[in-house]
């Protein structure tokens, strides 16, 4: 089991770390499985970094050497997944191209970013760290689990060998963000579609050149796109009106990779379409309007229509278009909406998880799973229930009864320092 380092130069995490050599148990809670029924009063045992049981108080036997921690009267959940994040200072590509897919965000996330705190204090234990949106494909996301004692990116990752192992999705965009008005960029969304087109394209004949007698140099950026083709690497990409949403789902089709829709401000006009394909939407619950033109039809509804076609849907903060710290409250403004109570936490856990691949690991409190959990002061979908506690692989990260932890729920600029966590070029949600 990892161990919390306390670091005073950078002030990342004072944390209590619970001994590996003894098995611990949370009682009394009201438990959310995500995978099952909720608990009314349930024990989750864990053994290390390692879910070992979840049940009710009279099923669970307790072994005599565990620690017994005494949650009664509060709600535990699994620690929420964010499928789309910029904390952490990453960036992608540059003006040099409209596509960089040979660009990796694993090579500038800064792990010891202030902005991991207020991820801690929203209950965010799993993220995917992406550039921003402004270039059809800005680079290379990264799959992070958000483990207190990062000193280097590796002991973020997921992946075991940044060098050799697919450790992240792609981040795609079309719409008004990468389109621009000067070259390399297109300039128009036909003009967007065909660079996109023509790029795995050529990614296609470099797979048929490298498997002949004359191989070919070696392309990072071609080798990136294969992992797509292949089906190893998501394609996460960042889309608002509906014609570009079709356009995402046409480009997919023709060339055989896995999207994740991202934002998809008008799903709710092409909600069976979405479903047809197969394919993932991860959204954003905005409560206060405003932004820019193409994201106007952005509403409410797109969480209960895309629920209602069947559409695998998942929330994300866009951090910090939605605070990481507030991300809880996405759940509740969608059942608002008309979003099941289920699909709702679901969406904030084990279907973002799904998108991710990493199901078997994060997303719901099951035995064998990471023992990622959050610790809250009421029901999970009330407007005004707190993150109490955050925990990662065992350990905690974020306790809002430290006065210097409960400035990371409730501080500005005076804890975090202005800007951390910006998007990358162009990115405005």
């Amino acid at each position: 089991m990892r161990r919390l380092i306390l670091m005073a130069s950078t002030a990342l995490v004072a944390a209590c770390s619970v001994q590996a050599e003894e098995p611990v148990a949370f009682t009394g809670a009201e438990i959310h499985p995500v995978a099952g029924d909720p608990i009314e009063e349930g024990v989750l045992l864990l053994d290390g970094d390692t879910i070992t049981e979840v049940g009710a108080v009279n099923e669970v036997r307790v072994p005599e050497d565990a620690e017994v921690i005494d949650v009664s009267g509060k709600v535990i959940i699994p620690g929420l997944v964010d499928t789309h994040s910029h904390i952490a200072d990453v960036a992608g590509g540059d003006g040099a191209d409209a596509l960089h897919p040979g660009t990796r965000a694993l090579d500038a996330i800064d792990v010891r970013s202030d902005s991991a705190r207020r991820a801690w204090a929203g209950g965010i234990t799993t993220a995917n760290v992406m550039p921003g949106s402004g270039h059809l494909m800005s680079g290379q996301t990264a799959y992070v689990k958000l483990r207190p004692d990062a000193r280097v990116i590796d002991d973020w990752l997921f992946c075991d060998n940044p060098t050799e192992d697919v450790c992240g999705g792609m981040k795609m965009a079309n719409g008004t963000n990468p389109i621009r008005d000067s070259q390399p960029f297109p300039g128009t969304r036909a003009k967007a579609a065909e660079q996109v087109r023509s790029l795995f394209a050529e990614a296609e004949a470099y797979r048929e050149q490298r498997e002949g007698d004359d191989p070919p140099s070696r392309d990072l950026a071609k080798e990136a796109l294969l992992q797509v083709l292949d089906g190893e690497r998501t394609v996460h990409h960042h889309t608002h009106r509906h014609d570009d949403i079709l356009t995402v789902l046409r480009l997919a089709d023709e060339f055989g990779y896995e999207p994740v829709l991202h934002h998809v401000s008008e799903a709710w006009k092409v909600p069976e379409e979405i479903a047809e394909a197969g394919v993932a939407a991860s959204i954003i619950m905005i409560d206060t309007p405003g932004g820019k033109l193409e994201a106007v039809n952005l509403l409410w509804d797109n969480a209960p229509a895309l629920e209602e076609a069947g559409v695998d849907t998942a929330f994300h903060t866009d951090d910090l278009v939605t605070d990481s710290r507030v991300f809880l409250r996405s759940a509740g403004l969608g059942v608002r909406a008309g979003m099941s109570e289920a699909g709702a936490l679901e969406a904030l856990t084990l279907a973002g998880a799904r998108m991710m691949g990493l199901e078997d690991r994060v997303g719901s409190l099951e035995p064998g799973k990471d023992a990622d959990f959050v610790v809250l002061d009421g029901p999970p979908l009330a407007a005004y229930t707190r993150v109490l506690e955050t925990w990662v692989e065992g350990e905690q990260v974020f306790d809002r009864d430290d006065p210097e932890q409960r400035e990371w729920a409730t501080g500005g600029t005076s804890v975090f320092g202005p800007g951390t966590g910006a998007h990358g070029h162009g990115e405005q949600q």
